[in-house]
């Protein structure tokens, strides 16, 4: 069955008898769902089960409970969610072009994707096309809540089976999509029926344009393309190829030039040197080319010096408008180049990974006013002249900030807040959400000290079967986090563990390790911190930068990237965004798979021990 289509629009339609989604970029999917299981099939009716197989085991482990309302079938979406209204599509375009089965699991771990759900087409064997839209959107959300399946306004948006939430005001809707870089906007009438394959005009979507500018560089006479490109690194980079959106002047005037003016290729193409610059509307980037571009206009006062991957990037990515912009050029990190709006993008592209660990958590922020290298101070009470979006919980007097969206990430981020600490519980727990063990080498040149301390706990972990997870400090240690699932356990049950495997560690290697905390009396070990596990106290989030000379960032790792030629300085602002294109989010299974930790039953074997009581 083909889906039906979408009409395209430039406005959002208003009224009372409209409802709005979210638009996600990912795979359409007729969702079939039988007693004997589920079929995935894509609007040209190819089934994407081996495809997806992170999807059908999710299926498979609700089953039972969605057995009784089947036959089902559903209209929906294959995504890869970075936050609650955005999908990567690339990740999911590569997915889709992946042929061997190995590549497929390994890709699926390292970018899981989700099943949206946004209409209902047969529910418990009645076609249910021919019903308005609003009436099927209410079974498909019966459905949810019958099946306790959840909703996408849920913190977790990383759920593998989620139903799409309708918005009555598409004005509110279009400003989170806007601020969250979304790919735009559904608007679907009220009474609308379901038709297959047909385009209809009471499913409208309006797409969240972004203008770049670049210098038209290239033009191929045999298929009518120009290429545009831009400066990146001292060389020129071609970032889109286009033909749509001339008029038939623009089009005759622009190849007329080429012809005269320009230079012929091998490749019979022509070509110009940057000097006529044009702006062009497109919906994000894939890899180094724009997605979906057309011609906007000549841009003639424009010079292409400006053109630059930096611009291109700050226009893909806008400063959302509650987020007042001060001094964007100011240097922060002088030794690296790196001025404020280079910290800020750095925050919108890591904001999905950075933010899920800030989430409802009291807030200590370190501010370099002046940048590196110069004056810093903690914050943690909202200053009197934060705006109305910034929330706080009130904690023993302090009025803590709370960093729960991306308006308040690129706030903290314009006030040069470089490192975000935070506690080791939210405000909505009593106890610890993981434990974190701090491994702290006298100084950064003894790194090795911390490798090696961090892989014999690694070891204890296994023995007790704890799932483990590395990241460096972004200074000169590495810090080991175990998930708790739950309030399982206190500070007072997390301590017995934490000394326990720290003076462990140390009775092994006397002459490597201790647990002493004054530095003077340490004699060149690694301290072991349990002491640093404690209600009030911090830890640096992951993800999050350091006010250090060279922009190094907690880091996410890899157990096996532990080796004597690991260094923190490896883990820089600019290096920690390619790792995230080529390894994804190593912490997301941290975050959100804290079933398997049964730390209970090792702490109370310890507590028999009157050592560890």
């Amino acid at each position: 069955m083909k889906p039906m289509l979408l009409a395209d629009a430039n406005e959002i339609p208003v009224g009372e008898d409209w409802l709005y989604e979210a638009k996600f970029d990912g795979f359409r999917c007729i969702v079939e769902w039988t007693e004997e299981g589920v079929q995935l099939w894509s609007r040209n009716e190819k089934l994407l089960n081996e495809q997806f197989p992170e999807i059908l085991t999710s299926c498979k482990s609700v089953h039972p409970v969605v057995a009784p309302y089947t036959p089902l079938r559903f209209d929906g979406e294959i995504v890869h969610l970075t936050n609650q209204f955005v999908s990567d599509f690339s990740r999911v375009q590569t997915r889709g072009r992946m042929k061997n089965g190995n590549s497929i699991h390994k890709h699926a771990q390292s970018f899981p994707c989700q099943l949206l759900l946004f209409d209902i087409l047969i529910n418990k064997g009645k076609d249910v096309t021919t019903s308005d839209y609003v009436v099927r959107k209410q079974m498909l959300i019966d459905f949810f809540k019958r099946t306790k399946l959840p909703d996408s306004s849920e913190k977790q948006h990383l759920n593998p089976i989620q139903l799409v939430n309708s918005y009555k005001d598409g004005q509110r809707l279009w400003e989170l999509i806007r601020d969250h870089n979304g790919e735009g906007i559904v608007a679907k009438k009220n009474n609308g029926a379901w038709i297959p394959g047909k385009r209809v005009p009471y499913w409208q979507k309006v797409k969240n344009w972004r203008t770049v500018s670049v210098f038209i560089r290239t033009y191929e006479p045999v298929n009518g393309y120009f290429t545009g490109a831009v400066f990146k690194g001292g060389e020129i980079v071609e970032i889109v190829s286009f033909r749509h959106g001339f008029t038939e002047d623009e089009m005759r005037t622009l190849r007329t030039l080429f012809l005269t003016k320009g230079t012929q290729t091998k490749d019979q193409k022509w070509e110009l040197p940057p000097s006529i610059c044009v702006s062009v509307h497109c919906i994000g980037i894939f890899g180094q080319q724009l997605r979906e571009p057309r011609f906007v206009a000549f841009t003639l006062h424009h010079e292409p010096i400006l053109c630059t991957w930096r611009s291109v990037m700050r226009q893909l990515y806008p400063i959302p408008q509650k987020v007042l912009l001060t001094h964007s050029d100011k240097p922060i990190w002088p030794n690296k180049g790196l001025v404020k709006d280079d910290y800020l993008l750095y925050l919108q592209t890591v904001a999905p990974y950075l933010l899920p660990w800030l989430q409802d958590r009291l807030l200590t922020a370190i501010r370099y006013p002046h940048g590196v290298g110069s004056e810093s101070f903690y914050q943690k009470n909202r200053p009197d002249y934060a705006p109305d979006f910034i929330a706080t919980h009130n904690e023993e007097g302090i009025e803590y900030i709370v960093c729960n969206d991306v308006n308040t990430l690129l706030w903290l981020g314009n006030q040069l807040a470089l490192e975000f600490h935070i506690p080791f519980q939210t405000v909505k727990t009593k106890y610890p959400t993981e434990i974190v063990f701090d491994l702290d080498p006298p100084s950064v040149t003894e790194f090795s000290l911390a490798v090696e301390g961090a892989l014999r706990l690694k070891d204890i972990f296994d023995k007790f079967q704890l799932r483990s997870y590395i990241k460096t400090s972004g200074g000169k240690g590495l810090q080991l986090y175990i998930p708790l699932f739950g309030e399982s356990c206190s500070y007072e049950d997390t301590r017995v563990f934490t000394q326990f495997a720290c003076e462990f560690l140390c009775e092994q290697e006397p002459n490597w390790f201790t647990t002493e905390r004054l530095k003077k009396n340490r004699g060149g070990k690694l301290y072991l911190d349990y002491l640093q596990h404690q209600q009030g106290k911090t830890i640096i989030a992951p993800y999050s930068s350091r006010g250090t000379l060279n922009a190094t960032v907690a880091t996410p790792l890899e157990w096996e990237e532990l080796n004597k030629n690991l260094h923190p300085e490896q883990f820089t602002i600019e290096s920690v965004l390619a790792r995230l294109e080529q390894k994804g989010d190593l912490f997301r299974v941290c975050r959100v798979n804290k079933k398997t930790q049964q730390l209970t039953s090792i702490v109370d074997r310890l507590k028999e021990l009157k050592r560890f009581r």
